[in-house]
């Protein structure tokens, strides 16, 4: 029987004290850091309490964790063994450090723009070159682009947003083997970040890098974090291919002692015990996203967006509301609802990402207010 997960009242998520709840003033309904509105897994509240009545916060055993990530890929087709398995403080922590052993200094590395703001920010303070690529019109990986950037310089390496953030595209295994066919041919080796794995909806699949043979030169870095909402308990997996030692002994061996405790046992537990919340979660956001829909359409029709495959965000083209190239800052100043804004994304003028992880009375109530602002837009 389905339990809806994403029905926490407004007044208790405003006594939370994460960031997505006190940035901004009590006024304002916060739906843009990607962090849901919803209430623990069971099983990580039991782990919880277990570790607080016990003490336990000491350092990590790490092969529970990484034993149940192994299991988890291996329901998608990947056969992980320990030897090709490191734990990481974060799925951030892991792409840093997959690129440092995949390339060298001023080597490029390709992101597909829009994408998820700190893959930026991780090319620079990893001292690498970064190359933008466009998606394709549809918000899909573009072969063809990713083909003419390798070509310029046959080397280095491409990161991938796998399912894709902000566009909610779910890469099918076509579209993967091409670009790893493509990439293969350049010499680029794929880092890809599956955080959102476990989020991918009902009329689509995911597939892990690591599944594809055209593929295996690659990593792959995945957390719980993000399909168990435990971004304040941090811990990742990085993971390589059959053909990826060279880059699985280029890490540096410290890795493992930058991982919590915490964040290991949470997620073990999220891992082991919350399946079936998780499909719980998954069935409450199939029907928010059948809801925005239906609310975009009735209250700003001039906003449009391609429903996505997977996760909880939703890329919003805002270019015909005439709010210039930031009307996350519109929404916010006047209609008292903070989104991400588009710019950093990349690609992103005229563009607003929202997260519609939360209970539908307020997703409901942010629209509105979003539609009403626009009594007020400037001249």
């Amino acid at each position: 029987m389905h339990r809806r997960v994403l029905a926490v009242d407004e007044a208790d998520l405003r006594r939370r004290q994460s960031i997505k709840w006190q940035l901004h003033g009590a006024d304002v309904l916060p739906l843009w850091i990607a962090e849901m509105d919803v209430a623990p897994a069971p099983a990580v509240v039991e782990e919880l309490q277990r570790i607080a009545r016990e003490g336990d916060l000491g350092y990590p055993v790490i092969p529970p964790y990484t034993e149940a990530v192994a299991d988890l890929y291996d329901e998608w087709d990947v056969p992980l063994e320990p030897a090709r398995m490191r734990p990481v403080a974060d799925v951030m922590a892991g792409v840093r450090a997959g690129l440092t052993a995949l390339t060298r200094s001023d080597d490029p590395v390709y992101i597909t723009v829009p994408v998820y703001p700190p893959f930026h920010a991780a090319v620079h303070e990893c001292g690498r070159r970064l190359v933008p690529v466009p998606m394709g019109p549809t918000g899909r990986l573009d072969p063809a682009a990713l083909d003419a950037a390798f070509a310029a310089d046959g080397r280095g390496a491409l990161l991938l947003s796998n399912p894709h953030n902000p566009t909610g595209a779910a890469h099918t295994r076509d579209e993967l083997a091409e670009v790893a066919r493509t990439a293969e041919r350049h010499g680029v080796r794929i880092v890809s970040d599956e955080i959102h794995a476990p989020l991918v909806l009902p009329g689509a699949d995911f597939t892990p890098l690591l599944s594809l043979p055209e593929a295996q030169s690659g990593l792959a870095v995945f957390s719980p974090a993000k399909g168990w909402n435990l971004a304040g308990a941090k811990s990742g997996v990085l993971m390589g291919g059959t053909e990826a030692a060279d880059a699985m002994r280029a890490l540096p061996s410290s890795l493992e002692y930058t991982t919590s405790h915490l964040g290991v046992r949470l997620h073990t537990a999220a891992l082991r015990g919350g399946r079936d919340w998780l499909a719980d979660l998954v069935a409450d956001l199939d029907a928010n996203r059948t809801l925005l829909s239906q609310l975009l359409a009735t209250h700003l029709p001039q906003v449009s967006w391609r429903p996505v495959e997977a996760t909880y965000l939703a890329w919003l083209d805002c270019r015909a509301l005439d709010l210039g190239p930031d009307p996350a800052k519109h929404f916010l100043e006047v209609g008292r609802v903070a989104l991400m804004s588009g710019l950093p994304f990349g690609a992103g003028d005229g563009f607003t990402r929202i997260n519609f992880a939360t209970s539908p009375r307020i997703l409901t109530r942010a629209i509105e207010r979003m539609a009403q602002s626009l009594q007020h837009r400037p001249a």
